[in-house]
């Protein structure tokens, strides 16, 4: 099983986020564990304090130290990165990370028993969060968002999908888009025509090898049409 722990100051942003489709399955299935926590419960003042004006000047609010490093000992045991089970990756979800691809899932999905998420929110996090403590630092996309959350539920249906048994067939996840470096090829389903488009005869023909050769330069196309950076 591979468990999701969500370290986040809004975690009724995932009240039902993962209550539908195959994480439902997945959970339902013992396939997956997915649980958002209130970083506010690791804060030692009447406030709940989580963040603080940043050092040097600037705008905006950071997020502190003490709150995050005392959740993730909580949810690990440890706040040492050294310290963790090789299962266990702390990541922190930000702009500033490694951009999420599929062969970048698929580690998680068949590395990783243990996942702790952390959100972040305004201007960021303490940079000795990053330095001591998460093991990957993962963006995805080069583009800002107000926090963290949406990035999450994206890397959790990102990873569990590709857990064994998680898809009904278990070939979806093989042959969608950037699994072979490519986008996937385009799909067709009834009627055969539709306000004068037509579906492609080669793939009624029953000849599955020309089927397999029009799929392939399919996919070639529609990647160096609208990806042509992955044909490099």
């Amino acid at each position: 099983m591979l468990s999701f722990d969500i370290v986040t100051i809004f975690p009724d942003f995932f009240r039902e986020a993962f209550d539908y489709g195959i994480i439902r399955r997945a959970r339902g299935a013992g396939l997956v564990e997915v649980e958002a926590h209130d970083l506010r419960q690791w804060t030692s003042d009447k406030h709940r304090q989580v963040d603080d004006r940043p050092f040097g000047g600037g705008d905006g609010m950071v997020l502190m130290p003490e709150p995050i490093f005392d959740a993730v000992q909580s949810l690990t045991g440890s706040s040492e990165r050294g310290s963790f089970e090789k299962s266990t990756r702390v990541v922190l979800l930000s702009p500033q990370g490694r951009v999420l691809t599929q062969a970048l899932a698929r580690e998680f999905a068949t590395e990783a028993e243990h996942v702790v998420l952390i959100c972040g929110r305004y201007e960021g996090v303490d940079e000795r969060v990053v330095e001591a403590l998460v093991t990957d630092e993962i963006s995805i996309g080069d583009y800002v968002l107000s926090g963290g959350e949406p990035a999450a539920i994206v890397l959790v249906d990102a990873i569990t999908r590709l857990i064994p048994g998680a898809l009904g067939n278990e070939t979806s996840a093989v042959n969608e888009s950037f699994s072979e470096g490519l986008l996937d090829y385009p799909h067709y389903t009834r009627p055969v025509e539709f306000r004068g488009m037509q579906v492609p005869p080669v793939l009624m023909s029953g000849h599955h090898g020309e089927i397999a050769s029009w799929r392939r330069e399919q996919a070639l196309e529609k990647t160096a049409r609208n990806r042509p950076d992955l044909l490099k």
